[in-house]
């Protein structure tokens, strides 16, 4: 290591956050890198532990510790102190295809895990990282570079979300030709429409687009795999095909006034503000806005979050997020030690600049919404909301949340996202292919294997495992591209 004491002698720097009155004015990244010298000061701040944690990607008491990549990070966190730049993003490219995304948008599962964050302040690996991979582009580092021989295989990956692009990105660095079929108008699935451009400027995307195309990867946008192409002409164009069409379908809240004008999918409501704002810079009527209305985002995890910072851009009159689970709490309970997920209260960017604009945190605790009311339109104007309390099943022993009688109270509301998670894939793709699902509705595989029950058909990412993040969506198609080209070529190199 650099400096032994690092952890030590440096204290943990973080990127500066604009100021939120200035933030909230555009839809743009809002953080100040620190400079080179601060960040490799960072770097020296790794311990390089016997046991590394923050790469080790286990489950540990039902949850992910450290990165499922196995990202090499001690390693880089070296080269970054030691001002080896080309070194680190050399190491960090061998289990990343995607260190522009996943810097910017994961949730750092390795920093949860680092063994400097167990009595202090975590090494900032997600910054570490951010600062490899945008060095690389600058000094022409992260350029295309196409496979020296051909295969003759052609792939079809259906789905361009971060498990479709992994996946196209290794089989065609293995010499295999690849097609990514995108039913969007834009490449990117989850990365360009599901997450605002505040947490990941789509500009971020088309750059690394771009790359991939010029190593030959072909995409093909507003093309919808199952309508528009059927899957009898996929299936005898390709040699294999991967579905990674995401888990798609959202939840939804069935309670009486449901149908009453103005209430969204959270995914449908941040896709029109992030396609609005590409094709014509927010020009009125051209998406669903929260201007000068009472919004109710329901559902408090990092899509409702997304939907809050989204709404007090727009200039909306309020905004109230509903949580139906208890608040967690503020550090570690004594059942959850690291290096587990740490389940504390986390206030994130969107909480943040709604307490700031609205003047009080936005989030309700164990509460949910039994009825929609509407006008005489039909348009909604509010809502009726009741409180919860944790209940034990005297059969199960497990924790269920109970309405609490005569708690009920109404909200005014003239626009809801509902922000409650995803049921799984989408039939009519899985019925086109004719491949098997679970009773969550994933397409169904053998245990560690992406290989359906239809010959020649592979899957991979959300649309395999259920909604989950995109770190693991790119692990997903990493380990499926190589289980395909092992297929394809009889051994592997992937």
């Amino acid at each position: 290591m650099g400096t032994p004491d690092g952890f030590l002698k440096y204290q943990r720097r973080e990127a500066q956050a604009y100021p939120i009155e200035q933030r909230i004015t555009n839809y743009d990244e809002f953080h100040t890198p620190l400079s080179e010298k601060e960040q490799k000061k960072q770097g020296e701040r790794c311990m390089n532990c016997g046991v590394p944690f923050c790469q080790s990607g286990m489950i540990i008491g039902g949850m992910i510790s450290g990165c499922p990549l196995n990202n090499l990070i001690p390693e880089w966190n070296h080269l970054v102190s030691i001002g080896a730049w080309k070194q680190a993003y050399d190491r960090l490219k061998l289990t990343n295809n995607f260190p522009e995304f996943t810097s910017r948008v994961c949730p750092a599962l390795c920093e949860k895990a680092c063994t400097c964050g167990a009595n202090g302040d975590a090494v900032t690996v997600k910054a570490n990282e951010y600062s490899i991979i945008e060095y690389a582009y600058e000094e022409g580092l992260a350029k295309a570079q196409k496979p020296a021989v051909r295969t003759g295989k052609k792939i079809a990956v259906i789905g361009s979300g971060p498990s479709g692009l992994a996946a196209a990105d290794q089989l065609n660095k293995r010499g295999h030709s690849v097609t990514v079929f995108e039913r969007s108008d834009r490449i990117g699935g989850l990365l360009m429409y599901g997450i605002p451009n505040m947490k990941l400027e789509k500009h971020i995307i088309d750059r690394k687009i771009s790359v991939m195309k010029a190593e030959g990867v072909t995409f093909v946008t507003s093309k919808n795999v199952g309508t528009d192409i059927s899957a009898e002409e996929i299936m005898n164009k390709f040699d294999r095909v991967i579905l990674a069409c995401g888990a798609s379908h959202p939840r939804d809240i069935n309670v009486p006034g449901r149908n009453a004008g103005g209430i969204y999918f959270a995914v449908d409501f941040l896709a029109s503000t992030t396609k609005a704002l590409l094709d014509n810079g927010l020009s009125e009527g051209s998406y669903i806005s929260a201007k000068d209305k009472n919004v109710l985002v329901i559902g408090g995890g990092d899509t409702g979050n997304d939907c809050v910072g989204t709404c007090v851009r727009h200039g909306a009159r309020s905004v109230t997020q509903l949580e139906m689970m208890p608040k967690l709490p503020d550090e570690r309970a004594e059942n959850n030690p690291w290096p587990e997920w740490p389940r504390v209260c986390k206030t994130d960017y969107g909480q943040e600049e709604a307490a700031a604009v609205y003047g009080h945190d936005p989030r309700v605790y164990q509460t949910t919404v039994t009825e929609f009311l509407s006008d005489e339109n039909g348009n909604l104007r509010g809502a009726v909301l009741v409180k919860l309390e944790p209940e034990k099943d005297p059969n199960t022993g497990r924790m269920t949340m109970k309405q609490v009688e005569g708690s009920e109270y109404t909200a005014d509301a003239e626009l809801v996202l509902i922000a409650a998670g995803f049921l799984g894939s989408e039939s009519y793709v899985t019925d086109a292919f004719g491949v098997e699902t679970d009773n969550r509705t994933n397409v169904k595989t053998d245990r560690n294997s992406h290989r359906t029950n239809v010959e020649r058909i592979y899957t991979a990412g959300d649309m395999h495992i259920g909604q989950s993040l995109v770190v693991r969506a790119i692990r997903e198609g990493r380990d499926c591209a190589k289980e395909v080209d092992l297929d394809l070529m009889g051994y592997t190199n992937l």
